[in-house]
């Protein structure tokens, strides 16, 4: 069966509710908006976002997360949470990610995400170009958290919801500055791995773990059909 090619949205920046009143219209009771967090981090969980949004009811400022401060994002995280009908954070962990590879763990946190939210799905919309929730139900659109509200909303609740996991590590490690890099690359986290080597929560499959000079560090690498501790 041929695969629909994804949507491409404008490049408005004010996320609407265009695809789900069609999808709503079109019969489909629950509409989920699915948006994802942490794929580019070094330590940290994989986050994925998943909402259902009142067909009566908005909450306005709602951008992409990206868009956002991290004031504006808290902010909204309340009024989010209590605007939606449903919504849940799936998260893989460092472990999962080294273990599956990336692409099995988004799966694994999106399919724990809309489990989560305890109601079945009709539609699900994913932003970018890869179904990364499969089952026949999804949609793709390209640019999606620009210019969806649900997905912009699931990105919103992903990011403040992995950006708080973080922060509450960051006390276990100060050094590597978790509370404002989040686990993603910078020249102090950088730096820190460079003096102190990796941490519990640092995945260890990435490239960055090539030139770790620390003994005893577990170690992962990559093989035909499965990861294997090495």
């Amino acid at each position: 069966m041929a695969v629909a090619p994804p949507l491409m949205w404008s490049k408005r920046n004010i996320p609407g509710l265009g695809v789900e009143r069609e999808l709503w219209d079109g019969g489909h009771e629950v509409v989920v908006g699915v948006d994802e967090v942490g794929r580019g981090a070094w330590a940290g969980p994989l986050s994925v976002g998943a909402v259902v949004l009142p067909r009566d009811r908005r909450v306005y400022k709602v951008r992409d997360s990206k868009m956002l401060t991290g004031d504006q994002r808290e902010h909204l995280f309340d009024r989010l949470a209590d605007w939606c009908v449903a919504w849940c954070v799936g998260h893989a962990s460092q472990q999962e990610c080294d273990e599956l590879g990336m692409s099995a763990a988004q799966k694994l946190a999106a399919r724990r995400a809309i489990d989560g939210l305890g109601l079945e799905p009709s539609a699900v919309l994913v932003d970018g170009k890869w179904d990364f929730v499969g089952g026949g139900l999804s949609r793709r659109i390209v640019r999606g958290d620009a210019g969806c509200l649900s997905i912009a909303t699931a990105s919103i609740l992903a990011k403040v919801t992995r950006d708080r996991l973080m922060q509450a590590e960051a006390e276990h490690f100060p050094a590597y500055d978790f509370d404002r890099n989040k686990g993603y690359p910078c020249p102090r986290h950088k730096a820190a791995l460079a003096a102190f080597g990796p941490t519990s929560i640092h995945r260890r499959a990435w490239i960055f773990m090539e030139h770790m000079v620390w003994a005893g560090v577990r170690r992962y690498s990559r093989q035909p059909d499965l990861w294997e501790v090495v």
